[in-house]
């Protein structure tokens, strides 16, 4: 990407949506079609498609076809860097210590 900064700036965009955010974590689970995902939610089936269509300029979910269906995936990869990017420059610290946790595991204090 020429510009990381306007590149994670989109991202941010998108996440700063509450019904983005709840497809991304759909999306945790693996691949869904678009009629699943807006089966979900109580809004219009274009709303959800132009929701998704904000995701997927973004970079954080991919689609395929598959026959007359449109299959979206969770880009993890892509929204852990721009996250991360973004977390490593604010909270270095933190990140350091997310770290120590994961590697202790459910041991370790969860607060």
């Amino acid at each position: 990407m020429e510009n990381p900064s306007a590149d994670e700036a989109s991202a941010f965009r998108a996440l700063a949506d509450p019904t983005r955010r709840q497809i991304l974590e759909d999306l945790r689970g693996g691949e869904l079609a678009a009629g699943e995902i807006a089966g979900r939610f109580p809004i219009s089936a274009p709303s959800v498609s132009r929701h998704l269509g904000v995701l997927k300029g973004a970079g954080l979910v991919t689609e395929r076809r598959d026959a007359n269906r449109i299959l979206y995936s969770l880009a993890e990869e892509r929204l852990a860097m721009c996250v991360g990017r973004f977390l490593s420059a604010v909270c270095p610290e933190q990140i350091v210590l997310r770290r120590t946790a994961w590697r202790q595991g459910p041991k370790g204090d969860a607060s």
